[in-house]
């Protein structure tokens, strides 16, 4: 409210609720997650779902430790109601949806491992994410030893993790994500 000029209690005139507010709140930071998360899959392409995969957890993250704040409010269930925001929860299944069916193709095309539900491995690769930017945004990186600028080092550890997950014990990935970051410099 004082960044807008008006007074602490001029939100509540339009919101009923704190609560009310920061899902507002949470419906214009997913909406601009989910444009970060799109224009990475779009530079991508489809016709690789590793690619594609690396780039919603890229985007994703490059947003989260761009938008800590929006992260928080998104990331927390104490703060919004996040079910009762039909926006919400159509852009988180959307974003859900698609890194399902990339899982999907991948173990299809035998980049990751067979005989693994899609569901667990997105679960899996969601968790990765969401917790790797929760634990810079928290200021856990120096205790681990983190070192250099934080985006490299959640984007070295997400071609890590895929390489993890990988049918060819992660070959593949490593290099996909060495040309990515050599493109990206």
């Amino acid at each position: 409210a004082k960044r807008a000029g008006v007074s602490a209690g001029a939100p509540f005139r339009h919101f009923k609720s704190k609560t009310a507010l920061l899902t507002a709140v949470a419906e214009q930071a997913m909406e601009r997650l989910t444009e970060a998360v799109r224009t990475e899959l779009e530079r991508a392409g489809d016709s690789d779902p590793i690619a594609a995969i690396h780039a919603i957890g890229r985007g994703y993250l490059a947003w989260a430790l761009a938008n800590p704040t929006h992260f928080q409010v998104i990331s927390s269930r104490s703060l919004i109601d996040f079910h009762s925001s039909q926006r919400l929860v159509e852009q988180n299944e959307a974003i859900r949806l698609i890194m399902v069916d990339l899982v999907a193709r991948a173990q299809r095309a035998g980049r990751l491992r067979a005989g693994t539900d899609p569901e667990t491995l997105m679960l899996s690769l969601r968790a990765f994410s969401y917790g790797v930017a929760r634990m810079w945004i928290d200021g856990h990186f120096p205790e681990w030893r983190v070192e250099g600028p934080a985006l490299e080092a959640v984007s070295a550890a997400l071609d890590q993790f895929i390489a993890l997950i990988a049918a060819d014990g992660g070959v593949a990935v490593a290099q996909q994500g060495s040309r990515q970051r050599a493109l990206r410099d």
